[in-house]
């Protein structure tokens, strides 16, 4: 499927880079990478873009606070509505992002990218089993409409067009020794005819690269798989959130049975430097996921080790109080989310240097905890690595 790419020149570049960011040291050489599920999907197609336009829906404004308090210099914007004009990332800039939100700064982005989906894109399959071909459920991704819980890119630095990559339409029958769910009967549960296919990526694999400097460009690579619930006895949700983490390992240790949207064979290139961001829906702790699903990712050569295992794991501040059942084993102290979990994450390569991360989650009494508590922004919350390459 072709990738669709706006790039939006939202203001002068030289003019956003001196807003000076918070919660951050002054060292020019850090970039803040950040990670921010803010649930800005809806029910109906046209939904978000009516929320988007009028300037005064309270869940975004809340979220823009949280931007405009963080200030990241490149920012995934996980479960944002896809539109392939970019019309939607031009409104929530100019309406919420540019304008002071709770005493804050507006902030612009000159370069956004909407990225498409699987989700809400018919299989012709009877995926769920119910007798019928329907969405959402027999979407590649679960989805009520095209491009429902997809995901987006803002950055204050140049995008590589030309260059970025997507694995979009990779079957998920394609992957050595895939995890084909299978029912307590020992049978397979997707008919031979569905199992080939079958996408692997419940929204899409994405590698964009970032031009931080003339001789210097990372790679952003983004994906958002299926969380490891809503299924039965076969797990195939967890089976497929797992092999969807999977392939960001594989595409990582450039495995050469994979081939990528634009005819490209490959993954990424061992030189290259790169920042792992997104929601993974796995937590390495607690949770439903498959066995193992995200430490292959965590523990992974090419991964920074402190970022992913070590001191600097971003943690929170107001998790501890905030969360109302804490599943057995989790860590409150670094969950991402309302439910408990670490499942949102930015993890760089191991050429990169960590200067600070965190989990914008405030206790009571800090700034923005009347917008952050309660879901009054997503039950997400941003998480975020200072970096130098």
């Amino acid at each position: 499927m072709k990738l669709f790419i706006h790039l939006l020149y939202l203001g002068v570049l030289a003019q956003s880079a001196c807003l000076a960011p918070a919660l951050r040291d002054s060292d020019p050489e850090t970039i803040r990478f950040a990670s921010y599920n803010v649930a800005l999907f809806r029910s109906a197609q046209d939904g978000l873009e009516t929320d988007l336009s009028s300037k005064q829906d309270t869940q975004i404004q809340n979220i823009a606070a949280v931007i405009q308090e963080v200030r990241p210099d490149v920012l995934a914007l996980m479960e944002f509505d896809h539109d392939p004009s970019g019309a939607l990332l031009k409104a929530l800039q100019k309406n919420y992002l540019a304008i002071p939100q709770q005493g804050g700064e507006g902030i612009n982005y000159p370069y956004a990218i909407s990225i498409p989906s699987n989700t809400g894109v018919l299989s012709g399959h009877d995926l769920n089993h119910d007798g019928k071909i329907a969405l959402p459920d027999d979407a590649y991704g679960y989805g009520a409409y095209e491009g429902q819980y997809a995901f987006a890119l803002l950055s204050k630095y140049p995008i590589d067009e030309a260059s970025i990559r997507t694995l979009q339409d990779f079957r998920w029958s394609q992957v050595p020794d895939a995890k084909l769910p299978m029912m307590l009967s020992g049978e397979s549960y997707y008919t031979d005819q569905a199992w080939e296919a079958l996408r692997l990526s419940s929204k899409n694999h994405v590698d964009i690269p970032i031009k931080i400097s003339s001789k210097k460009t990372v790679h952003v690579i983004l994906a958002h798989p299926t969380p490891p619930v809503f299924d039965g006895d076969e797990d195939r949700n967890g089976c497929r959130n797992y092999d969807e983490i999977r392939l960001i390992c594989d595409y990582l240790s450039d495995k050469d049975y994979l081939n990528d949207d634009q005819g490209h064979a490959g993954g990424l290139a061992s030189s290259s430097s790169f920042v792992v961001m997104g929601d993974l829906n796995a937590d390495p702790l607690a949770g439903d996921s498959y066995t193992g699903a995200i430490e292959q990712l965590l523990s992974h050569s090419r991964i920074n080790s402190e970022a992913a295992k070590g001191q600097f794991i971003p943690k929170n501040s107001g998790g501890t109080t905030a969360i109302k059942r804490l599943q057995k084993g989790a860590d409150p102290t670094v969950a991402t989310s309302f439910f408990g979990l670490r499942i949102d994450y930015v993890l760089p390569s191991r050429d990169a240097k960590v200067h600070t991360s965190g989990v914008f989650w405030p206790g009571p009494g800090e700034p923005l905890y009347e917008q952050v508590k309660d879901r009054n922004a997503s039950d997400h919350l941003l998480v975020f690595a200072d970096l130098e390459f």
